[in-house]
């Protein structure tokens, strides 16, 4: 077909394919503002009917994403992954390979029934503990397990948005098959199991007998950050003891507020302010200091003597206001890193009033390989960027709940229900199984599983809320409609037809490898979702039009969604590059040979299951 014989609806389609890409690239706009945007572009235009476009946010893909996150979080709230650190820290016995083997191939398990950055938070905590009790260095621990959390989620159709959308797909395309072509039929629960064992297998192995290589012997990056004040001196500069100045009637810091004593030129960390007798930790930039308040400030002693002296402060050595808000057992120094669905990103901490609303003082902002602590107020944050905070423990989980940061050192947690375990794992064990029954789909039996949570006080509804990652959400039901166009406009078939005239001669093996690296590719640039629900109805076309199995077609697209290892538009990647320190050449070390391994594992094992 040549493009003068586009229809005026395919050009459309094209047009929002082009703008999505572009978008997701240039971010511009938020991601799910661009798939809104995209979404009632689709309703104006009518390329989409009305009745159907907003099916998405009731598609079986959303509620099971849904279902899975909220179910993870139960899982975490009864302590399950302490535990596991325990029997992890128990069967290692104290070798570090043995350590990051095991500990890589649970969190690949565990991923099989959890959204990978859902399965990733909770294993970044684990991670910082095994650390911190044995001295690997979470460089060597993190990017293998993050590796095998995105080859585990290949393990079912629940382990990865892809898969999860797949189905829907599949369902979806039936409306535009030839006559003739038999209807195809979402796919079980397990379906995917051996090419996910075997993805599993590769990654091991690889880090095996290449981990030590390519990722050095860990000792320098990111080591246990188990709030040492070592750990805390070397990495950030953040060093010293706690003091106590109080205000003298003569001091020049008398009518300034904290952000203004601060940003003086060697002010030491400000971490508490008592005026009257109301005392408070992580006092806001805006709360004035007046005669007679007393400031809680860490640093270095003689820095902290020439900031008194000069600005006639009286020291006190003793803490005889702060001894309570200072116990390490209720407040201390820790760190959480930006993902990229965070609600923060391109926020400065001046904007946040993180001190004023959380509770939360920013010591230091971890960017890439650089440390900044000066003037951080007005930084933009970035995803990936990995934050130093000081709080009470209490506040930083009541924070860290709302998923818009995730805290990496290994703290004191309240609200865990560990009572409540194994009532969490046999309602978990009894969605599985409906999900394997013929009888009752997915979606439901997985949402079986939330609702016996819920009943049993596994998990409240305001937690089940907060543990939902609404961004995700509203990403995958907005662009769900987009595939539906690509296909019933006719821009799959086209497509479709341009790559057969290119690589119809290829055998079928070949062909299916360029599917997945166009896959692969398009990923890097609009997210795994939007690459799956673009590349899965022209897979189809291409397998029907090649006598090919459109399943076959079709699963290699999904599974190829997530083969992106090189870089931080990768969540999972994003999420762990700062904690551990890794640098985008380290990324690309391992993601190239892993990418290639991925690729041919699952065109590989495709071919023997199909």
């Amino acid at each position: 077909m040549e493009a003068s014989a586009l229809s005026t609806d395919m050009w459309l389609v094209l047009g929002l394919m082009a703008f999505t890409m572009v978008m997701f690239v240039w971010e511009r706009i938020r991601q799910d503002v661009t798939a809104l945007l995209v979404l009632v572009a689709l309703g104006l235009t009518g390329l989409v009917p009305v009745d159907q476009l907003f099916d998405g946010f009731a598609g079986n893909a959303v509620i099971s994403v849904i279902a899975t996150m909220i179910l993870g979080a139960g899982l975490d709230r009864t302590g399950l992954l302490n535990r596991v650190a325990v029997w992890l820290l128990r069967k290692s016995k104290g070798y570090e390979e043995r350590l990051v083997m095991l500990s890589s191939a649970v969190a690949g398990m565990v991923s099989s029934v959890m959204q990978n950055p859902s399965a990733t938070a909770l294993f970044l905590p684990v991670a910082a503990r095994l650390s911190t009790r044995t001295g690997v260095g979470l460089g060597r621990l993190l990017l293998p397990i993050a590796v095998c959390v995105v080859m585990g989620g290949a393990l079912t159709m629940v382990g990865s948005s892809p898969l999860i959308l797949l189905n829907d797909l599949l369902v979806a395309a039936n409306r535009n098959l030839p006559s003739g072509v038999a209807t195809l039929n979402p796919l079980p629960i397990f379906a995917p199991m051996p090419i996910g064992l075997a993805l599993l297998a590769v990654a091991l192995l690889f880090f095996r007998l290449f981990g030590r290589r390519l990722l050095g012997r860990g000792n320098d990056k990111g080591v246990a950050p188990g709030r040492t004040d070592s750990y805390f001196a070397r990495t950030y500069g953040i060093e010293g003891e706690i003091f106590e100045l109080t205000v003298t009637s003569e001091s020049p810091l008398v009518g300034m507020s904290i952000g203004e004593a601060e940003a003086q030129r060697g002010a030491p960390l400000m971490l508490a302010l008592k005026s009257g007798n109301e005392s408070r930790l992580a006092p806001p930039a805006e709360q004035m200091i007046w005669v007679g308040s007393v400031l809680g400030v860490m640093g270095p002693r003689e820095t902290v003597v020439d900031y008194a002296q000069n600005n006639l402060l009286r020291l006190q050595a003793r803490l005889r206001n702060f001894g309570d808000l200072f116990n390490p057992s209720r407040a201390g120094i820790s760190e959480a890193v930006i993902p990229p669905t965070s609600k923060l990103i391109g926020k400065t901490l001046e904007e946040l009033h993180l001190r004023k609303q959380l509770g939360i003082s920013v010591l230091a902002i971890n960017r890439g390989n650089e440390v900044f602590r000066e003037d951080i107020r007005g930084m933009p944050l970035r995803a990936g960027d990995l934050l130093v905070f000081h709080s009470f423990w209490r506040e930083l989980g009541e924070a860290a709940a709302g998923r818009d940061f995730v805290v990496v050192t290994d703290y004191p947690k309240d609200e865990q229900r560990p009572h409540k375990l194994w009532h969490a794992v046999a309602v978990f064990a009894l969605a599985l199984g409906l999900a394997l029954s013929s009888g009752v789909a997915v979606p439901v039996a997985l949402m079986t599983g939330v609702v016996g949570m819920l009943l049993l006080g596994v998990i409240n509804m305001d937690e089940a809320y907060a543990a939902v990652n609404w961004k995700t959400v509203f990403i995958m039901a907005s662009l769900i409609p987009l595939g539906w166009a690509v296909d019933s406009s006719g821009v799959a078939a086209f497509v479709a037809q341009i790559t057969l005239e290119r690589f119809g001669d290829l055998p079928g093996w070949a062909l299916l490898a360029v599917l997945g690296a166009l896959t692969a590719g398009l990923a890097l640039a609009i997210t795994h979702v939007g690459a799956t629900v673009i590349m899965v109805p022209m897979a189809i076309n291409i397998a029907i039009s090649t006598g090919g199995n459109p399943v076959q077609f079709a699963m290699v697209v999904a599974l190829s969604a997530s083969n992106n290892f090189l870089t931080g538009s990768n969540p999972v990647l994003a999420m762990v590059a700062g904690p551990a320190g890794y640098r985008s050449l380290d990324l690309i070390k391992v993601g190239l040979p892993l990418g290639l391994l991925y690729l041919t594992v699952v065109v590989g094992v495709s071919l023997l299951l199909f």
